[in-house]
């Protein structure tokens, strides 16, 4: 109902392939993105956290819902993220509510 941001989700990590993301949720290595664009089932996506281009952010897609506002909702699968990696997406996700 609100639009509170018409520019849609901010940008915690950068897609490789163009576009970016916003950490809705972490929960182990189950994490929920709401994306500029859209991934199909197994597809394997690369990013950088956009704080620090040098932190890679790797996932396997579960795929996604397009949202009202035109943003997607991306659910996937970390992988190879360390325990460093995992908390700073942790921190993301709690800092973005």
């Amino acid at each position: 109902m609100s639009a509170e941001t018409p520019a849609g989700p901010a940008a915690h990590v950068t897609w490789s392939k163009g576009g970016h993301a916003e950490v809705v949720s972490l929960v182990d290595d189950a994490i929920v993105l709401r994306s500029t664009t859209p991934a199909p089932p197994g597809a394997r996506l690369e990013a950088s956290l956009a704080s620090d281009s040098g932190a890679a952010v790797k996932l396997k897609s579960y795929g996604t819902h397009r949202e009202a506002d035109g943003s997607f909702t991306l659910k996937g699968r970390l992988i190879d993220a360390t325990r460093a990696l995992r908390d700073r997406l942790a921190g993301l996700a709690s800092g973005a509510g």
